[in-house]
């Protein structure tokens, strides 16, 4: 099914949303919970998944596969019920960039990680993508089950901090599990690890690596949710701890 044509502006600058412009008759699908505002004559309904599963069986096999990714099982449908354009803001919950992707022009299949995923034009496809290697498996723990966007519409994904964007021209790029937003269809992914032992125990950088492989574009994103929370928590047990140690 040919996806909705959407009109769209970013607003921002470190904590960027996407306000859509939706013509009569055009629908956004996105993640629950990530709409910011809506105007007269959107009209939204929750769904099983992105729309495109056909009868019962279709649908639920579409929910369960959301569900093997940690995400809802449902979705959002944001429609222009009226006749005149119509706007609908979304944002993720914490602060990064708003990355437009036209599907139709990276092949018509994103691979992106389980939290990335924002907004796309009704029609494209959402469901999941697993790396065949055992050790993505085993190690990947955030990388080992990604979404894969299908369609030849617009979709917009999230990326903590500041996103930065690479080609690879049958090359190899290696990058920490969480920083990696998405990439292409044509590059291959796995995980390993970091290098030797000692690396691994006291390089800091962590012992799990992506490794990507093959021509494409991938987007990082430069603070993962994830390390921001670690450091969040650490900050925040030490203050208590000195409160506690200043109190004896």
């Amino acid at each position: 099914m040919p996806s909705h044509q959407l009109d769209y502006q970013i607003l921002g600058d470190s904590a960027q949303a996407v306000e859509i412009t939706l013509d009569p008759g055009e629908t956004v699908i996105a993640e629950a919970g990530v709409m910011n505002y809506m105007t007269d004559g959107i009209r939204f309904e929750t769904r099983f998944g992105d729309g495109s599963e056909g009868g019962v069986l279709g649908k639920l096999w579409g929910a369960g596969k959301r569900l093997l990714t940690g995400e809802s099982l449902f979705m959002t449908h944001f429609s222009n019920a009226g006749k005149e354009p119509a706007h609908v803001g979304f944002a993720a919950p914490y602060p990064g960039t708003v990355v437009p992707i036209e599907l139709a022009q990276v092949g018509g299949t994103l691979i992106c990680q389980k939290d990335a995923f924002l907004c796309a034009a009704h029609g494209t496809q959402i469901g999941i993508s697993f790396n065949k290697r055992i050790g993505a498996g085993f190690f990947g723990g955030e990388g080992f089950i990604l979404q894969k966007l299908e369609g030849d519409g617009l979709a917009f994904v999230h990326a903590g901090g500041t996103v930065i964007r690479k080609e690879l021209n049958n090359s190899t790029l290696r990058l920490d599990t969480g920083c990696l937003v998405a990439f292409t269809s044509g590059i291959d992914y796995d995980i390993g690890l970091a290098g030797g032992l000692k690396s691994m125990l006291f390089g800091g950088e962590g012992i799990i690596l992506a490794t990507l492989k093959g021509t494409g574009t991938v987007w990082i994103q430069s603070l993962p949710f994830s390390r921001l929370a670690e450091r969040v928590y650490d900050a925040t047990f030490k203050a208590r701890e000195e409160v506690r140690a200043g109190g004896k």
